[in-house]
């Protein structure tokens, strides 16, 4: 049996005169960031947030849940999650029901009038995603798609 070839390391040269912050990934993974955030906050319906769309998305997605179980799916703490929720549920996006699979549990549920406005900010939000990947060929963003799901 052939072994698994091993990547080498990527050469990372550590003086300072080499580096150039313009070619950082993080540095230009927040500008990539900061273009899709003005992109999502001047076309999202409703006033919503990034992370307040992903739970409305999720929950539209999964159906109830409970609320760290949420906030696991979309990667916010206990402490974010809370507020998200306790500000959807103001809006009356969201409700607490009974947990199906375990009755100890509440799990947060949409609303109809959240899983209306869930449906509407999807549509939005895809139209948001094809305009943040629009300077790439369809190649390219498959492929950037892929790479990012492979870096978290």
């Amino acid at each position: 049996m052939a072994r698994p070839t091993r990547l080498k390391p990527v050469a990372v040269r550590s003086d300072a005169a080499a580096y150039v912050l313009d070619d950082q990934v993080g540095f230009l993974m927040r500008v990539a960031m900061q273009r899709h955030t003005a992109i999502f906050m001047s076309r999202m319906i409703e006033g919503l947030t990034q992370p307040q769309f992903a739970a409305l998305a999720k929950l539209y997605e999964v159906g109830p849940c409970s609320q760290n179980h949420l906030g696991r799916l979309i990667y916010l703490d206990a402490a974010t999650i809370k507020g998200i929720v306790d500000r959807l549920r103001l809006r009356r996006f969201v409700t607490t029901q009974g947990d199906p699979r375990d009755r100890r549990r509440r799990a947060i549920a949409l609303t109809e009038n959240g899983r209306r406005v869930a449906e509407a900010a999807i549509v939005v939000a895809a139209q948001i995603t094809a305009d943040t990947l629009a300077p790439l060929t369809e190649d390219e963003q498959r492929t950037a798609v892929r790479l990012l799901k492979k870096l978290g």
